[in-house]
């Protein structure tokens, strides 16, 4: 037996080694921390890398089919697991992940906006080449969500022509979304006749495009008599033509009066081969100077892999106050610094979206600054944003110092990105690009790859059957930002008359499990005090499987309540949607959500897709969506939400007359008053209940109206006393004047002359 153990003894040696390497080659390749021991008490287990278990397993079974050779185990298996080192910057080696000649790189996904053969992708194809995937999008934000939320890897924006001028749709969305820039291209715009094979030209009559590319090619079409009719999409308009070929529905889009054998599209040749069209003629473009400027954005910079030989931009924005000389101080931190500047540009935005990311600001850069440092303040109906690209590095010591020097000038400044300029790939980028072309070098061409729809595109059509409990003025408002869902709502009082006009279906309160039926996602819009009240009356059995949603000014208490109360089963998703009924939105009253904050937090989601879903649809309606755990929220916004109700609650409508003339402040405090008025006093008081510090605010706002009582009875108690010190210094003064008015009355009144001094004066002298 023990012969026999002894025999076996270098095998399992071997076995053991070859686990150990190949966990240590994932956790290196991975990153160490992630698979640390989990301290969580009563347990002792190690998370293992993906990928790992199965190379274990691998090496186990054939571990069990070669007993009596262990020599081959090392040698068959060895070879998978031994690493190569990859050169980098200066000389070091990095131990690259273990990889096998069956293996395939990674897919690059990158959207773009339009149909599938637009501009926007030849221009993707020119910049990345081929072998990526692109996924057409129907708009440009939804491009940004898709990198956003990991479906697509890269975007490809234009954001500006040299003909039509920037395109400021796009300006805006990078201040949405926290993508970096990481490459551009400029791309030459030629516009193609396209036509169905075997076409005359002398037959066209209509040509069907883009309003812009047609007013582009505007003397052609005059000289060859054809009739420019404006469709939604360069591409678009080919698609047409080739579906109307096919007998497909597309087809009957096309205006009226055209058919294929009387119209063309402007279109790119890529557009033509995607929809088997004809290219007639290609250039027909009246000005041969038409460049688009594409950015390729993503989740992560590229500064760090850019080196001195590099040519490079810096593209930044930042506010500025309204001061003289503002401008010029904010261009002398790059200009005192020689640093070129190659473009700069202004683009108004809403104060809603400035206060928003004045808050982000706060929270990534100061956790201790206070929302009246950041973000409280108030702002004037347009703000402008300036747009500037600077031919370095953010990563050189003098753009890091002009920098800090223009942070200190502005209260809001961000770096889109640094990146190398001229078309030019560096980074993760370049590395996945190449390696695509390489593992596909020498293979025949399969046409160019394209994904027509994403994920995300399911749960943004889904339709989900939402109930409302309570359908008071929030719930009401809420439901007509969810018009697109199947909504329903239960209430203790009958709401029968109003949930009909928003086209919500009803149930009365006594019919609580029939209302609970079916549905994907239950929000709850009773105020705060009531909450757990309202719990314990439901039947918790029902809420399994189910999304279940608060919308409470305060997050930490309902985080409690609903952990505790609901099943395990149950999703909880916390929110503090930033708005309500009657709310201004940069001056315009509505159901406009732009720029205003959905606080979230994810506290138990099996379910990401439904949750994904019904928070999309205040991302589609562009609030600003800000995921942040219950305990920060009630750091940041708790006293906030107290202050602003408790004064709006003090402002009577009678302390704020109606006046034909009045000063911004002045309506500002009408809006406040306004705003809070349409609110319950249960909000408020939940606000107080549950706030710790909500006693000491109010005792403070206590002390500092006797504190203004106190400075404006002494201030009066001052000037009376002065004007009484006047008036007695005053009859102190007069006393005094007309004593020494009499005094010098007497000192300058002649002597009287007696009578003898006179019958003296009147002899003559002997």
């Amino acid at each position: 037996m023990m012969m026999h153990f002894h025999r076996r003894l270098p095998s399992a040696i071997v076995l053991i080694v070859l686990v150990a390497s190949i966990i240590t080659t994932h956790v290196m390749s991975e990153g160490p921390s992630r698979y640390l021991p989990s301290r969580t008490k009563g347990s002792n287990s190690i998370l293992l890398p993906k990928g790992a278990l199965s190379e274990i397993r691998s090496v186990i079974e054939s571990s069990s089919t070669a007993q009596s050779q262990p020599s081959s185990i090392l040698s068959s298996s060895s070879s998978s697991i031994i690493s190569s080192s990859t050169p980098l910057r200066g000389g070091a080696t990095q131990t690259s992940a273990p990889t096998t000649s069956s293996s395939v790189p990674k897919p690059i996904r990158v959207a773009f906006q339009g149909e599938a053969g637009a501009y926007s992708e030849k221009s993707l194809r020119e910049l990345l080449g081929p072998n990526v995937i692109a996924v057409p999008r129907p708009n440009f934000e939804s491009c940004y969500r898709a990198v956003a939320s990991k479906e697509c890897d890269y975007a490809l924006m234009p954001i500006e022509n040299s003909l039509g001028g920037s395109i400021h749709e796009n300006y805006d969305l990078m201040l949405r979304y926290d993508l970096t820039i990481v490459a551009e291209h400029d791309f030459r715009v030629r516009h193609c006749l396209l036509t169905k094979p075997g076409m005359d030209v002398t037959k066209i009559k209509y040509a069907i495009s883009h309003s812009q590319a047609l007013s582009q090619c505007d003397n052609y079409l005059r000289a060859r008599g054809i009739t420019p009719l404006a469709t939604y999409d360069t591409a678009g308009s080919a698609k047409m033509i080739s579906s109307a070929l096919k007998g497909d529905a597309f087809g009957r889009e096309m205006p009226e009066g055209c058919t294929p054998d009387n119209t063309a599209a402007i279109a790119s040749d890529l557009a033509g081969i995607t929809f088997g069209l004809e290219c007639k003629q290609e250039g027909i473009e009246d000005d041969d100077s038409n460049f688009t400027r594409f950015l390729l954005l993503g989740r992560k910079g590229v500064a760090q892999h850019l080196n001195k030989k590099t040519p490079c931009k810096t593209s930044l924005v930042f506010t500025l106050p309204n001061s003289a000389g503002a401008l010029y101080k904010s261009l002398a931190c790059f200009s005192l610094r020689d640093i070129d500047m190659s473009k700069i540009e202004s683009r108004p935005m809403s104060a809603a979206l400035l206060n928003y990311l004045r808050f982000k600001n706060a929270v990534t850069y100061s956790k201790q600054a206070t929302s009246s440092q950041k973000y409280g303040k108030d702002l004037p109906r347009f703000r402008y944003l300036f747009y500037l690209d600077i031919l370095s590095s953010e990563l050189d010591e003098g753009v890091q110092n002009a920098l800090h020097h223009l942070r200190e000038q502005s209260d809001y400044c961000r770096v889109l990105g640094s990146y190398p300029a001229k078309s030019r790939l560096v980074g993760p980028v370049a590395e996945a690009v190449e390696a695509l072309n390489v593992a596909n070098a020498g293979k025949p061409s399969t046409g160019d790859l394209r994904l027509k729809k994403l994920p995300s595109d399911e749960d943004e059509a889904r339709q989900l059957k939402i109930g409302l409990i309570g359908y008071g003025k929030f719930g009401n408002y809420l439901s007509q930002q969810l018009s697109q869902h199947q909504v329903r709502c239960i209430d203790t009082l009958d709401k029968s008359k109003e949930a009909e006009e928003n086209n919500v279906e009803y149930y009365p309160n006594f019919d609580m499990t029939n209302f609970l039926q079916g549905l994907d996602v239950v929000i709850i819009t009773v105020p705060m005090i009531e909450l757990e009240e309202t719990l314990e009356s439901l039947p918790v059995d029902k809420l399994r499987n189910k999304l279940v949603v608060e919308v409470c000014p305060l997050n930490v208490y309902p985080k409690t309540v609903l952990t505790r109360m609901l099943p395990s089963e149950a999703d909880i998703l916390c929110t503090n949607p930033m708005f309500s009924p009657g709310m201004n939105v940069d001056g315009q009253s509505g159901k406009s959500l732009d720029g205003l904050p959905f606080v979230y937090e994810k506290v138990r989601i099996r379910d990401t897709s439904r949750a994904d879903s019904f928070l999309s649809t205040f991302e589609r309606a562009r609030a600003q969506m800000v995921e942040m755990a219950s305990e920060d929220h009630d750091a940041y916004v708790a006293d906030a939400e107290f202050v602003t109700h408790l004064t709006g609650r003090l402002l009577d409508r009678n302390l704020l007359p109606v006046t034909p003339v009045s000063s911004r402040e002045y309506a500002a405090l009408c809006d406040l008053a306004d705003l809070t008025g349409n609110d319950t006093f249960d909000l408020f008081y939940g606000m107080f209940k549950f706030n710790d510090r909500a006693k000491m605010l109010l005792d403070k706002m206590r002390d500092n109206l006797a504190s203004v009582e106190r400075k404006l009875a002494a201030k009066e108690a001052y000037l009376a006393a002065s004007a009484e010190m006047k008036n007695s210094e005053r009859q102190k003064l007069l006393a005094e004047c007309k004593m020494l008015l009499r005094e010098m009355a007497r000192s300058s009144a002649p002597a009287p002359v007696t009578e003898s001094k006179k019958d003296g004066e009147d002899k003559p002298s002997s």
